[in-house]
């Protein structure tokens, strides 16, 4: 929250209220030094009752600075002061999900236990168990290429099949994912007429393990994903010192981090890395919490009430000592 910006509040324009705080605080100042003047003027008796007023002054000015300082505060809340703030999704909306999963041959590798594509599929399947009836989930796997193994659907046991079914291959397209998951999503959002005016409500959940290979760049395929306002959630699976064997050679397949962190970072969304099958429970389970709610800036008066109360006590209290003339 940024309290000098106005486009953190949902009425700048009752900002302009700020305006009575100079303009006052220039009235207290012409009325005491007019004070001043006047005090001379009186007999020695009433020069001494001055003097006694004078003791306080500086109790008069920290009076009035709380008072400016509480109609300050005052003003900002009654302009809305907004914040970010989770909001549940409907249960009568449908929401898009599109699990995109590196199906290249460095998904083999056992650094993670028992293996990186088999722990990928049963920690999807249980993801997708645990989704609300309205999410459609829909299944994309690259490896050269990318396939649709599962449109969109709500029938969350056909989407954990085609992962079940999902197999091994050369190369890593990344790019190739996201576009053709993308696609996917703007294909179900058409065609289900959702209204996108404002952010779509669908998703991409991406799990790989090393940079790509082969295809389109994957930050551009990001970038692409921002433009549509479609967030990406990446999960970098594996561990630095992997390797696997092929043709009798063995070959280092290290996770790539940075690249499925560019891409979350680019896209909206977030990265995380999962070197245990424990980590990717816990990673999908971080994403599951993000997608059950949307980020939308909402009114925060509320929050702040409680500072403006106690302002008002400070300010009042100050306000009696002055009136008493308490020493």
């Amino acid at each position: 929250m940024n309290w000098f910006d106005g486009n953190d509040y949902l009425e700048p324009e009752r900002l302009w209220f700020l305006l009575l705080v100079p303009v006052l605080l220039v009235l207290y100042v012409v009325l005491q030094r007019r004070k001043s003047r006047v005090a001379v003027r009186f007999t020695n008796v009433a020069l001494i009752d001055t003097v006694v007023k004078r003791q306080v002054n500086w109790l008069q000015h920290i009076a009035v600075a709380l008072a400016l300082l509480t109609l300050a505060f005052g003003v900002m809340l009654f302009a809305r002061p907004t914040q970010d703030v989770k909001v549940p999704l409907n249960l009568d909306s449908e929401v898009t999900v599109v699990l995109t999963l590196d199906v290249s041959l460095s998904m083999s590798a056992t650094d993670v236990d028992p293996d990186r594509i088999t722990a990928a599929k049963e920690t999807a399947k249980e993801f997708i168990d645990q989704l609300p009836s309205n999410f459609k989930v829909g299944v994309v796997s690259f490896s050269k290429v990318a396939n649709v193994d599962m449109p969109p659907t709500k029938d969350h046991q056909a989407a954990i099949q085609s992962i079940e079914d999902l197999r091994l291959s050369e190369y890593t397209a990344t790019g190739e994912g996201i576009y053709s998951s993308l696609a996917v999503i703007q294909q179900d959002l058409a065609a289900s007429g959702a209204d996108t005016a404002d952010k779509p409500p669908a998703f991409i959940v991406l799990i790989s393990d090393g940079a790509r290979t082969i295809g389109r760049s994957q930050v551009a395929a990001a970038q692409a994903a921002a433009d549509a306002r479609i967030p990406i959630y990446t999960v970098a699976l594996g561990t630095p010192d992997a390797t696997i064997t092929s043709g009798g050679r063995t070959i280092p397949v290290p996770v790539e981090i940075p690249q499925l962190e560019e891409v979350a970072k680019i896209s909206g969304g977030k990265a995380y890395v999962a070197e245990t099958p424990n980590d990717l429970v816990k990673a999908y389970s971080s994403v599951d919490s993000q997608i059950r709610y949307v980020e939308e800036r909402g009114d925060a008066t509320s929050e702040y009430m409680g500072y403006l109360v106690l302002l008002a006590l400070l300010s009042t209290g100050a306000g009696l000592l002055v009136a008493a003339r308490w020493p």
